[in-house]
């Protein structure tokens, strides 16, 4: 059998028949009769199974009762016209071997269907389904696309530290990285922590964003781009929070407020695009089984002009939303922090197409945000999505030295692990821009699935490090 060298079943989908042809894979169903067994098989390159109809009189029947669901096979046979419908062709096994056998009354993935829930208990062996085969796929190819479209703009990929001193966000939600022995941790004279015993002499911790590091490297190549994982220390539980995610982050020099407005739309539409161009069978599979709306919403981002809209106007919008009767659980007032139940208003109900918010109130964004003239707002923008909500947060950041500086100290923030950001703006500073979109964020969007817990392989969230 090993002679022939063996197919993947999604080019095999695409033959056309009258080859001898290899396919390995795993079982998702058996069914037939006792002349012939019609044999589901998959091995992960498509969505699609390919059937394997095997003449029971050429096979030992202790062999085909090991053919159960989730055995892995090898098969060797004739890829034939398929007699029945939904594909074009079928495999007329001429060879079977039992790669890995499969106890079907302990497999935790059975025929029917199992809920979401049950599946992210063993999530282990959840990958082998269909839905998170498609995910997967989907991941990989939006993965991609990211890289894609940064490297036909010339940006550098910059490798940002996981470990680091700085919190980014100023939010304090931070995982500690330490190799001290916990039941015996050094205490200096005051009875704090001593940290310089530690492995790096300091309070070290992972990181939240690799925007600060970014913007090191755009003052130095012009424009670059992260993209790995990310950690915040956040108990939520919501269905669009993860304790570990992954952020693509670009940081562009000579880019003002719009500059980083017009990337941000360009850069969402190409992924969109790139999905509906490349992932289609996957996008048909969850836009039937759980999103009936996944593809038409999809392409309802393409074509159309994201509708630009300041802060202050949006209050005005949800506050006469809320005279008119509409109910939303979090108040609204100029100088609160929008809620995913507000973006959504405005996107689904109001403007009914993306809508990207500027023009944030200084209190409730980061230091590193370019101040307006107003003295009360900064150059924030917020790119919202159906469904969703924020998908893109970015700012213009703040350029002048004297202006971050007092920003820092009007926040109580240290400067001591600050100082080699500031000097960005000692030595040659410019006019500079950047945003984060959230990996997960997106692969909700043009997943359709409902809980960003089922976008990632192994999720990590509040009391979850299984796997």
């Amino acid at each position: 059998m090993e002679s022939l060298k063996r197919t993947k079943i999604k080019a095999l989908l695409q033959m056309e028949p009258g080859v001898e042809v290899l396919a390995k894979g795993w079982v998702r169903t058996k069914r037939g009769n006792k002349q012939v067994k019609f044999i589901a098989l998959n091995d992960g390159s498509t969505i699609n199974n390919i059937q394997i109809v095997a003449n029971t009189e050429l096979f030992d029947e202790e062999l085909i009762k090991r053919i159960t669901t989730g055995a892995s096979l090898a098969v060797k046979g004739d890829l034939v016209e398929s007699q029945g419908s939904g594909q074009a062709v079928e495999i007329q096994a001429k060879e079977i071997e039992v790669l890995g056998e499969c106890d079907p009354m302990r497999f935790p993935l059975q025929k029917k269907d199992t809920t979401l829930e049950f599946l992210r208990s063993v999530a282990h062996m959840r990958l082998r389904t269909n839905t998170f085969g498609a995910v997967l796929r989907i991941r990989n190819a939006m993965a991609f696309a990211i890289h894609k479209f940064f490297n036909e703009k010339g940006f550098v990929y910059l490798h940002t530290p996981l470990i680091t001193e700085s919190d980014a966000e100023g939010a304090g939600d931070m995982f500690q990285v330490t190799t001290m022995d916990l039941k015996n941790i050094p205490l200096d004279k005051k009875g704090n922590v001593d940290f310089s015993k530690d492995f790096f002499g300091k309070k070290t911790s992972l990181t939240v964003s690799g925007q600060l590091e970014g913007e090191l490297g755009a003052t130095a190549v012009g424009e670059i781009y992260t993209f790995g994982p990310t950690f915040r220390a956040e108990n939520s539980n919501t269905p669009r929070h993860l304790a570990e995610f992954w952020m693509i982050e670009p940081e562009m020099a000579f880019y003002d407020i719009n500059d980083n407005m017009a990337l941000a739309e360009e850069f969402v539409k190409y992924l969109v695009q790139y999905a509906l161009d490349n992932c289609m069978d996957d996008l048909q599979f969850l836009n039937d089984k759980y999103d009936d709306g996944l593809i038409e919403r999809m392409r309802s981002v393409l074509g159309i002009a994201f509708q630009k809209v300041t802060y202050t106007e949006a209050v005005e919008i949800l506050e006469k939303a809320i005279a008119d009767g509409v109910k939303f659980e979090y108040p609204v007032h100029w100088g609160t922090d929008f809620q995913s139940e507000h973006e959504r208003y405005l996107v689904e109900k109001h403007f009914q197409k993306p809508v990207i918010l500027i023009d944030f109130p200084k209190d409730i964004k980061a230091f590193y945000m370019k101040q307006n003239p107003d003295g009360r707002t900064v150059r924030g923008m917020d790119v919202l999505f159906p469904k969703i909500g924020e998908i893109i947060g970015g700012s213009e950041r703040e350029a002048d030295l004297e202006k971050l500086e007092t920003r820092i100290d009007e926040l109580g923030m240290s400067r001591k692990n600050l100082e080699w950001y500031i000097d960005t703006r000692r030595y040659g500073s410019v006019p500079h821009s950047g945003f984060g979109l959230g990996f997960e964020r997106l692969l909700l969007f043009v997943t359709g699935m409902a809980n960003i817990r089922d976008v990632i392989p192994f999720p990590r969230t509040p009391k979850n490090a299984e796997f």
